[in-house]
């Protein structure tokens, strides 16, 4: 994960990755046949870090907006607990995006953060707190999307400036970003 939030995916070599892990290039090779393997098991190993957090963070309340606070804030917690994920993401989803998508794995943090909002967006509309005319295939995508995102700007910003924008999202969400006119 390091190697590749360092320099990216595709300038992350297997060689890199070995000597950083204090072995050679051959062991690990006899574990992964290429990058894009030794990739697909870094993508699971976070699979398995990520989902039962943000699922139990999904978990913790009934009411829909306070669950979706939940999955911020554990994504938040997640950043903080394993340093180079938010890089290490980027660096993916930017490599996926070049000529060598074939290459690249899918985005790491889609599958457990998509389940969760899905759930958390399937149990609003059953409950009615979504609106009937709301696609919730939709509130999904805007959801993941802004996780996605707050997850880029952790790159760049300091744990205050991240806070405020975390906490700004979450204002956003619950409909009290802006004020309304009198």
């Amino acid at each position: 994960m390091r190697c590749v939030a360092e320099v990216g995916y595709s300038q992350t070599t297997i060689r890199e990755i070995a000597r950083a892990a204090d072995m050679t290039s051959g062991t690990l090779y006899h574990y992964f046949p290429n990058k894009n393997e030794l990739l697909k098991a870094t993508d699971d190993e976070i699979e398995a870090i990520v989902a039962p957090r943000l699922r139990a963070a999904a978990a913790a309340s009934d009411d829909v907006v306070d669950r979706l606070d939940a999955v911020l804030d554990e994504s938040q917690r997640l950043i903080r607990d394993y340093p180079y994920l938010a890089a290490f993401l980027r660096a993916v989803r930017a490599g996926s995006t070049g000529p060598s998508r074939r290459e690249s794995p899918r985005h790491p943090e889609s599958k457990a953060l998509r389940d969760a909002v899905t759930e958390i967006v399937a149990d609003a509309r059953r409950h009615g707190a979504l609106s009937p005319d709301t696609e919730p295939a939709a509130v999904v995508e805007a959801i993941c999307a802004l996780t996605r995102g707050l997850s880029e700007r952790a790159t760049s910003l300091s744990p205050a400036a991240y806070e405020v924008t975390l906490d700004s999202a979450k204002k956003l969400i619950r409909g009290s970003l802006f004020a309304r006119p009198t």
